[in-house]
């Protein structure tokens, strides 16, 4: 098991079992103890975990709001929710379209929506979003660029110049929040750039925005949603969002 694989692992067992001992996390991995602590270590100098006497906690909370959670826990947090919008989304794709994902896990759950349509190509800057395609036979571009290894999604020129080659017909992107005047933000500057990008390049442009975002602003701006077709929730949006988006 690589090193990234047990270090997720290790989260997910936390997430399964917050009491789990040091010992017990040994046994269940099939890792040494000093092992198990080294990797402790590390996820805690990242600000995933705290160390406490015989075992860890977990740093998913309200007060880490701003912290760059990695992909293994966001993909499971609030599935069913981000399932829904899934769902919800595939409602605006046809045969034959040019779709573009970023590499959020909202946009990561879409794709089992997708291969009940034909003749789809879709380009994404989500590197477990692109292999969830492959192995459903979807044709798919990835981006490239520098990956993000909290989110296994590419940023930077490299992947900017990649989406600027593409023309899409729709795409489906996320946020860390939507605040009340519709403003649309993001605590990596490097993904709101990139975001930026892809909705100068698709003719559709919807947001994936779970209602734990909605009312909620972090460090840097996307855009607003006036500029978009639609944003998705799991829940109606509040009124004051909602008539942002009447044309």
């Amino acid at each position: 098991m690589l090193i990234n694989e047990r270090h997720n692992q290790i989260i997910l067992e936390l997430q399964k079992n917050p009491d789990i001992t040091v010992r017990e996390m040994a046994q269940k991995l099939k890792y040494s103890e000093p092992t198990i602590r080294r990797d402790y270590t590390e996820l805690a100098r990242r600000g995933i975990i705290t160390k406490c006497y015989g075992g860890a906690i977990l740093n998913i909370n309200a007060g880490a709001a701003d912290r760059e959670i990695p992909f293994v826990l966001r993909e499971n947090e609030r599935s069913k929710t981000k399932e829904k919008m899934g769902m919800l989304a595939s409602r605006y794709i046809r045969d034959g379209m040019v779709i573009m994902l970023d590499g959020s896990t909202s946009a990561y759950h879409l794709v089992p929506y997708l291969s009940k349509f034909k003749d789809i190509i879709v380009i994404t800057s989500g590197a477990k979003t692109a292999v969830a395609l492959a192995e459903l036979q979807i044709p798919v571009f990835c981006t490239g660029g520098r990956m993000r290894t909290n989110s296994f999604s590419y940023i930077g020129k490299e992947a900017e110049d990649a989406v600027r080659k593409y023309n899409a017909d729709i795409v489906f992107f996320s946020c860390h929040g939507l605040s009340a005047d519709g403003r649309m933000s993001d605590p990596s500057v490097d993904e709101c750039h990139l975001r930026q990008v892809m909705l100068q390049k698709a003719r559709q442009k919807y947001l994936l925005c779970d209602s734990s975002k909605l009312e909620k602003t972090y460090f840097y701006d996307m855009g607003d949603i006036q500029q978009l077709d639609g944003v998705i929730s799991d829940k109606p949006l509040p009124p004051d969002i909602a008539r942002l988006l009447v044309k």
